[in-house]
């Protein structure tokens, strides 16, 4: 009798689940503890593993299929090098007057500085741009330019929260998982959120500004680092396992993949065990895709002398440090280029993570020359490589590309050379799919320091609602149930930047 308990016949094949123990224990107490906890697990309050409301069907006609965002993160200023403000040069070296009280994160008030760099026209829209980013000059008729950007925080982390999540608090999923959840994979082999983060090191939160939170495991981001001898961690076996023989390998993967399905049968109310096995299947085909998808010795001899990475940096006439972010940057924005060709929906290329002293980052507190002058000319060439490189391939026509940072920086000096934090005002810009080029959305007062119009400025939220309804999507209704709230990227707010579509 006892070997025919269900106690027995249970822990014989496998251990005793959750639901199974309750069934089967306790007379109808069991039953009534059960039913109370999948109610509880339904409505959200035990595991909220569920969606109540589900990811849309492309509900708007999609002018992209995939997108690829560079952040630099750190605070790159926008009177350096997108948005010219004339002003600053007639009143450089004066005393800073802003009209108003100003708090800022290190007391950066000294006097008026004046763009650091020289600013020229360009294109037949006549946009002008500081020189360490000309090489963006050939492309500006396909750029759209937001100059009126505001955050609602001057610190780093929040910042940077907010602007790759839409919250400036921890939990909630970055940009990318949200695209992934929506659109889903256009090829099974790759995952399809994937970023690129700085080769010197993570950016403020470090992977919460990519994990997927409370959407499935699946979503989240996969790490990338270009050029390293395992541009991917875990890929491969490690060395250890040399032993291990294609055969083994292939029945080892099968009883894996029969014993994950039976424990995912027995818990039909956890969604987070399918998003597991989903993304260690996918880390199994990537074995055999991936490799390809990075290398970026297979391009002919004309696609990387276009983004400059046919000779080592050390051959280059310019300053080492310029050579070396070019080339690093470059590198990332060609490995974009192959993944989004090949099939990836979100592509984020990080730039500007240096603590390091003298720190070589976007947050030149010191010294915007010595600072900004490598990494603005660095990213000016590897943005200009992707997007020729798009326009060249036709994929520019269906490629979103999305330029931002947390906030901007002062127009006010600090220690003579640097720039402190500026929330108040900052740029971001677009260029491709959906997106009219050679205009400017939104203008700064003659400072640069706040929106010319204060009640009407570009909101992060417009910023994810604009690439949400260019890739198909109706910001409002790509929703997670969560916590007893349907959440999304735009949280409660957001409008489409309407002025700036083609």
């Amino acid at each position: 009798m006892h070997n025919n308990s269900p106690f027995h016949r249970y822990s014989a094949q496998r251990p005793l689940s959750r639901r199974e123990f309750l069934w089967q224990s306790g007379g109808g107490l069991g039953g009534i503890a059960l039913t109370s906890m999948l109610g509880r697990d339904a409505f959200g309050f035990a595991q909220d593993n569920a969606p109540i409301s589900t990811a849309p069907a492309a509900s708007i006609a999609p002018r992209a299929k995939r997108l690829v965002q560079l952040f630099m993160a750190g605070a790159a200023s926008h009177i350096d090098l997108f948005d010219f403000k004339p002003e600053l040069i007639k009143y450089d070296g004066k005393p800073s007057d802003f009209g108003e009280s100003v708090e800022t994160f290190q007391d950066g008030l000294g006097p008026w500085l004046r763009p650091v760099w020289n600013f020229n026209p360009y294109g037949e829209c006549g946009k002008m741009l500081g020189e360490t980013v000309a090489e963006l000059g050939a492309h500006v008729d396909d750029i759209a330019f937001i100059h009126n950007v505001t955050s609602r925080s001057g610190v780093h982390s929040t910042a940077t929260m907010l602007a790759s999540t839409g919250f400036q608090l921890p939990g909630f999923p970055g940009a990318g998982c949200w695209v992934s959840y929506g659109l889903g994979s256009m090829n099974e082999n790759l995952p399809t959120f994937v970023v690129m983060p700085d080769h010197r090191g993570m950016p403020s939160n470090g992977v919460k500004n990519w994990d997927s939170a409370f959407l499935p495991n699946e979503h989240s981001g996969t790490v990338i680092y270009p050029g390293k001898p395992s541009p991917m961690a875990d890929l491969y076996p490690h060395e250890i396992g040399r032993f291990v023989r294609d055969a083994s390998e292939r029945d080892t993967h099968e009883l894996l993949a029969r014993m994950n399905g039976l424990h995912a049968e027995a818990r039909p109310d956890d969604a987070r065990l399918d998003a597991r096995i989903k993304s260690y299947e996918l880390a199994a085909r990537m074995q055999l895709s991936a490799p390809e998808a990075v290398d970026l010795k297979a391009e002919p001899e004309h696609v990387l002398r276009l983004y400059g990475l046919d000779r080592s940096p050390s051959t280059w006439d310019k300053d080492i440090n310029d050579a070396e972010e070019s080339y690093i940057f470059a590198e990332k924005c060609l490995t974009a280029r192959r993944l989004l060709e090949r099939g990836v929906r979100f592509v984020q290329v990080w730039s500007g993570n240096d603590n390091s002293h003298p720190r070589r980052n976007w947050d030149s507190h010191e010294d915007i020359r010595r600072d900004h002058g490598p990494l603005s000319r660095g990213m000016a060439r590897g943005a200009a490589a992707l997007i020729a490189d798009l326009k060249q391939r036709g994929m520019l026509e269906d490629t979103l590309v999305i330029w931002t940072t947390e906030f901007g920086r002062m127009p006010s000096s600090q220690a003579g050379k640097g720039r402190d934090h500026n929330p108040f005002v900052y740029t971001n810009w677009m260029c491709g799919a959906g997106v009219k080029g050679g205009v400017t959305h939104g203008e700064s007062d003659q400072w640069g320091y706040k929106p010319l119009d204060r009640k009407n400025p570009t909101t992060v939220y417009d910023i994810h609602a604009t690439m949400l309804h260019l890739l198909g999507i109706d910001h409002t209704k790509l929703t997670w149930r969560h916590n007893g709230a349907d959440r999304r990227l735009t949280d409660v707010h957001g409008h489409v930047i309407s002025p700036i579509l083609a």
